[in-house]
Order: structure tokens, then C-alpha cells, then sequence
């Protein structure tokens, strides 16, 4: 059975749990098999309650679309009385909650058997996951001496290496694509607010960060977003309903739609030859498709590096209020932190409630300049990220100014100039495994649509999904195991 549970998805697991094939109990052994196998090189599973998972057996499982299948919660959010987390941190180590947080009820009620939690940075910050609280980074299972991303990058990581089929990721600046692109996944980034984050919470980072989560097939992220869309009580806003879900989407012709790609930063600057390539094909087989595809002309007026910077205060704040609302009234020991947090927390003193107020004007002044790009397209095809995934330790979070960090040359920004675009405009993005590079290391194709238009979206991935499928070279991975050099 441990070699059919490497070969399947979510969906195929979950049929054979249904069929009597298999059963939870089994599918739960192997994923723990697995982590102790795997998880020492990639250092990518944290947290296990086996005693949980098991119990949640007996009680018996909800008969949701995966009934059964082993599940991993990133180590940030999704608040669960029975899943501590440490946020990435030492100082949030060990953290308990008194509540489930409506998105994980709604994950649970699917049916997963959630038997812990996969790494994150600090708070959730950074596109790599190298926090010191776990003694080391995530790394690779493509690629042990490069990163899985971040901020979900333990959830990356635990499905690229088939510990389990699928994971649960948020994704406030790019942290479900980032980390799926790097480990050749599926990351979708549904449009804001079209799951739940409450009760405890409005919204992220000014609503920028939602939940998602990492696949590796496509009709995995669909069922899952089908089974957790939706307002929750007293959400603030909500996302424009759906019309026939994600699943049934993937089922329709997109028709033909006009198509833009990039194959520089959308304000012009250079990218990796490798991911000019990715886009490249990828457009070209757009083309195939009957679509018009025509390349996207840099627009400086964007001015995303204005967004950017307005991201950077909206983060630092936010970051420096967890700090802030954990202590409660207690001084930081600065040992218990990384020096990016400390850093953000630095930069946030800075500011007064005007300057935040500013920072979130200029993410919605972006927004609606950005609304206007699709006035001209259906869809906008950029790589994932402007490198192939990048050696561990490049953006370790040890900076002590956050500004230099984020923005400044060689930053985060440069290494990451699409994703966060989306999250501050609200719109759906998703990253599909259409590239690798050549020296075998996944290269993400990014799509973006108008704002709630997932379905369109979701439509024209199952396209190139069914085009060009990646099953096989994810696959030659899982089957093998992680590559250490």
C-alpha cells in the first residue's frame, strides 16, 4: 500500500478509503512512516499528534470528499485547541488555543486526519522557511541545499516528498505560491476573502493574507476551496459568490481569452533566463490552445514598488502587533526573536497611525490601478518567481533593518516581484509545475485573473493541466526521495 499511497492525490486516497481498499488507520501508518523517513533531510514536519489523529479515527471521520487521508496544518494560524504552534517563533513556542478557528472546522470537515503541523518563519514572514525554533531550515526535497519556499514552506515540502498528498498554507504575500512553485505544486490563491478567518480575526495584514493550500493535482485544491469557501459569521466583507464552484469549473471550456505574458517584472526589470523560458512555453502552448496570446508591455505606472513599500509598513506592523499582543505588557527578550522581526518591530516604532493609514490606501489605490491592467486581458502569465528556487541561507531572516530586507537590492522583493501584486489587489492567482530548470529545479507559471473570477481561473489551469501534465515528473521525486546533493 506505501507505494499506491505515493502514486496517488488526495482524491485518489480518499477513493480508496471509500472502496474499502484501504483504510484511515493504514493511510495514517504510512504517513507517519514517511515523516520519520523523510522528514530528518528536509526538516519540514513538526508538532505530531498521532494520539489525536487517531482518536479523531475512532470517532469516526466526517464523510467529506477526503475521508481518511492523512493532512498537515501549517505552523501559523488555523487555530486548533489540539494543534499547539509556534509560529515559526521561540517566543509563540508551545502556544495553545481556547477555540477552533472556522477554517480548520472546515477542513476537518472533509474528512483529513490532521496528525500535525509543517514549518513556517517567523510570523509568517519571508519567502523561505529557516526559522531558528526548529533547529535549522526547510529544505528541498528536489534539492536539499535549496529552499522550499516560504512562508508555507513545510507544507511544500511534506507533499513534493509525498509524506502526504496535500496541506493546508496561507498566503499573505505570495506564501502558498511561493513555497508551490518552489517544490513543483499546485498553490491557488482564491480572491480576498473568499475563505474564512475569523473568529478571533477581520482580516490579515490589511486583507491581504488568506488562507489556501498546497497540491499536488489540481482537482485536489479544488475540492478543497469547494469544501471551505464561504463567509464566516461577522466577516467584515466577503468575496462575490460562486456561481458553480471550483470542481464543476474544472470542468468547462475558458473559451478563448486574451492572454498577456511577462517576461520581465512588470515594471520592466530583467528575470532568470530559466523563468523566461517557463513563461515562454507556457505561452506558446496558450497559443496552442486557441487563445490570444500576445506579450504584455512593463507598465511603470503601476508603480509596484510604491505597493510594495506600503506591503512592507502594513507587514511590519502587523508583525510588530503579534509581538506586541503576546507579551502582553512583558519586555521582549530580543534573543526570542529573529532579526527580521526585530527589525519590522524597529521599523513599525517609526510610524505613527497616519503613516499605516497611508500604507493601506496605497495597497488599495494599487489595487484598482492594477483592476485596470484586465480591462485589457482575461489573464496575465508571469513566472511564480523571478529565480529558480534559491540556495538556503540567501534570505535568511537575520537582517536587523526590514526595509533592506524586503525592498533593497537583492532583497525579498526582487526574488519575489509578482506575488504579493495579488494579494494586495485582491485577486485570484495561481502557480501551476509546468518548468523545471535544467538543473532539475521546479519553476512555477503564474496566472492571474480580475477580481473573483477563481472559477475562470481555475478553468483554464485544469487546461494546461490536462495540455501538459506534471503527475509523472512529480512522481520521478516522490518515488525516489528527497535528492540531497
Amino acid at each position: 500500500m506505501k507505494s499506491t499511497y505515493l502514486k496517488q492525490d488526495a482524491t485518489g486516497l480518499a477513493e480508496l478509503v471509500a472502496s474499502g481498499e484501504t483504510t484511515a488507520d493504514e493511510l495514517l501508518d504510512i504517513a507517519l512512516e514517511l515523516t520519520e523517513e523523510r522528514n530528518p533531510a528536509l526538516n519540514a514536519v513538526v508538532n505530531i499528534q498521532e494520539d489525536t489523529a487517531r482518536q479523531a479515527i475512532r470517532n469516526g471521520l466526517p464523510e467529506g470528499p477526503f475521508a481518511g487521508v492523512p493532512f498537515l496544518l501549517k505552523d501559523l494560524g488555523a487555530e486548533a485547541r489540539a494543534y499547539p504552534t509556534c509560529s515559526g517563533s521561540k517566543l509563540f513556542a508551545g502556544s495553545k488555543w481556547s477555540y477552533d478557528s472556522e477554517i480548520f472546522l472546515r477542513m476537518q470537515a472533509t474528512g483529513v486526519v490532521t496528525y500535525g503541523r509543517a514549518t513556517s518563519p517567523e510570523l509568517g514572514v519571508g519567502p523561505v522557511t529557516e526559522a531558528k525554533v526548529y533547529g535549522g531550515p526547510t529544505r528541498n526535497p528536489w534539492n536539499t541545499d535549496h529552499t522550499s519556499g516560504g512562508s508555507s514552506g513545510g507544507s511544500g515540502a511534506a507533499v513534493a516528498a509525498g509524506i502526504v498528498p496535500m496541506a493546508h498554507g496561507s498566503d499573505g504575500g505570495g506564501s502558498v505560491r511561493i513555497p508551490a512553485s518552489s517544490c513543483g505544486l499546485v498553490g491557488f490563491k482564491p480572491t480576498r476573502a473568499r475563505l474564512p478567518d475569523g473568529p478571533m480575526s477581520g482580516e490579515g495584514w490589511a486583507g491581504m493574507a488568506i488562507d489556501g493550500f498546497l497540491t499536488r493535482s489540481l482537482r485536489d485544491t479544488a475540492k478543497m476551496l469547494d469544501a471551505c469557501s464561504g463567509p464566516d459569521l461577522g466577516a467584515p466583507y466577503v468575496a462575490p459568490p460562486l456561481e458553480i464552484g471550483f470542481a464543476e469549473a474544472m470542468t468547462r471550456d475558458p473559451g478563448k481569452l486574451k492572454v498577456r505574458f511577462a517576461t520581465t517584472t512588470l515594471s520592466g526589470k530583467p528575470i532568470d533566463p530559466e523563468c523566461v523560458a517557463a513563461v515562454e512555453k507556457t505561452a506558446k502552448l496558450m497559443a496552442d490552445l486557441g487563445h490570444e496570446v500576445e506579450e504584455f508591455r512593463a507598465a511603470p505606472d503601476l508603480d509596484v514598488e510604491a505597493m510594495m513599500m506600503a506591503w512592507t509598513t502594513v507587514v511590519a506592523c502587523g508583525t510588530a502587533l503579534s509581538v506586541r499582543n503576546k507579551l502582553n505588557g512583558a519586555p521582549l527578550d530580543p534573543d526570542m526573536v529573529e532579526g527580521v522581526t526585530r527589525a519590522a518591530i524597529t521599523y513599525s516604532q517609526k510610524l505613527d497611525g497616519a503613516d499605516y493609514l497611508a500604507a493601506v490606501e496605497e495597497v488599495h489605490a494599487f489595487g484598482r490601478r492594477m483592476a485596470h491592467v484586465f480591462l485589457d486581458c482575461d489573464v496575465l502569465l508571469t513566472p511564480t518567481l523571478a529565480t529558480p528556487p534559491a540556495p538556503v541561507g540567501t534570505y535568511k531572516p537575520d537582517f536587523e533593518d526590514f526595509i533592506a530586507y524586503r525592498n533593497g537590492p537583492g532583497s525579498v522583493f526582487d526574488y519575489s516581484p509578482y506575488t504579493a501584486i495579488f494579494n494586495a489587489s485582491g485577486q485570484p492567482a495561481v502557480t501551476l509545475p509546468l518548468h523545471w530548470s535544467a538543473n532539475d529545479l521546479p519553476v512555477g507559471v503564474h496566472l492571474a485573473m480580475a477580481y473573483g473570477l477563481d472559477e475562470k481561473l481555475i478553468s483554464v489551469a485544469a487546461q494546461l493541466e490536462r495540455a501538459a501534465p506534471w503527475t509523472a515528473k512529480q512522481l520521478s521525486l516522490i518515488e525516489a526521495g528527497p535528492r540531497q546533493p
